[in-house]
């Protein structure tokens, strides 16, 4: 057996980030080979991933960034297990190291993310690391990018809610207080979809069964039923969509009205909100 001095078990750990324990145990099961090392650490975690697998991964971090052209934008959550974990400094900043690489590379979908490399790792084995170091459950639960010809992004004090949102013009004035209100709306309000266009079939279907029963419940008339269930959906639109939506700072207006008051042809293009 190889014999393992605390130089090496210290060099894994400060590589690794691992324990001291572990990183002597794993020495010594690859006789002083570091690399072999690293790959059973990599390999314990995984096995910590297969035990905590019907874990409640309900914490975690939402970080959202905008490229330097502001024409590529990007929402990520990654989640954890407690909310220690998720408040911790280096945590946050693991979280925000990928989203860096996410607007650096310009990544456009989440398989891509967890495939791209980091320092001669992927993203998912740097996740299967992290697993491994804290012994939480963690996973990429959502990613998400927008491109459009102005992109805003927003984050909520303690990471714990995002957006990023696309405009289809880029070259208008207060053009960045705009995309800043907007994107507010979009996290105070928490609109399901842009406009009714945007609303799932299902969805739609459900809201009107469900007014026509509370119509018919109210004893309105059976041959009025659906006129008044068609009202309430109208009013579930302006409710939950963005652009019909009353616009938080002025609700005389709409958020449709509100950007083109600057722009007669400024509109959204798309968003995405990710919240714990």
């Amino acid at each position: 057996m190889a014999k393992i001095t605390a130089a090496e078990v210290n060099a894994l750990r400060k590589k690794t980030g691992a324990g001291m324990m572990d990183c002597k145990k794993a020495l010594v099961e690859a006789e002083g080979d570091s690399e072999k090392a690293i790959d059973i650490l990599r390999k314990k975690g995984q096995k910590v991933a297969d035990k905590r697998a019907d874990r409640d991964a309900a914490e975690g971090v939402i970080i959202a960034k905008v490229s330097d052209d502001k024409q590529f934008g990007m929402v990520l959550r990654i989640s954890c297990e407690t909310d220690f974990v998720a408040k911790n400094e280096a945590f946050v900043g693991f979280v925000t190291s990928i989203a860096d690489k996410a607007i650096a590379d310009k990544i456009t979908d989440v398989e891509a993310l967890k495939a791209t490399m980091i320092d001669g790792m992927s993203i998912k084995e740097l996740v299967l690391e992290q697993l491994g170091k804290i012994g939480e459950k963690i996973e990429i639960v959502d990613y998400q990018v927008i491109n459009a010809a102005m992109v805003f992004a927003y984050i909520h004090p303690g990471n714990r809610l995002a957006t990023v949102m696309g405009l289809n013009k880029a070259d208008i004035a207060d053009i960045e207080t705009i995309g800043k209100e907007v994107n507010m709306q979009i996290a105070a309000m928490a609109p399901i979809a842009l406009n009714k266009d945007g609303v799932d079939a299902e969805r739609v279907k459900k809201e009107i069964e469900i007014g026509m029963d509370q119509a018919r419940q109210e004893g309105k008339p059976e041959n009025l039923l659906e006129r008044i269930a068609m009202g309430k959906l109208n009013k579930f639109y302006k409710d939950n969509t963005l652009l019909a939506q009353n616009f938080v700072r002025d609700n005389k207006m709409s958020v449709e009205q509100y950007l083109q008051s600057a722009d007669k042809d400024l509109t959204v293009t798309g968003f995405f909100r990710l919240a714990l």
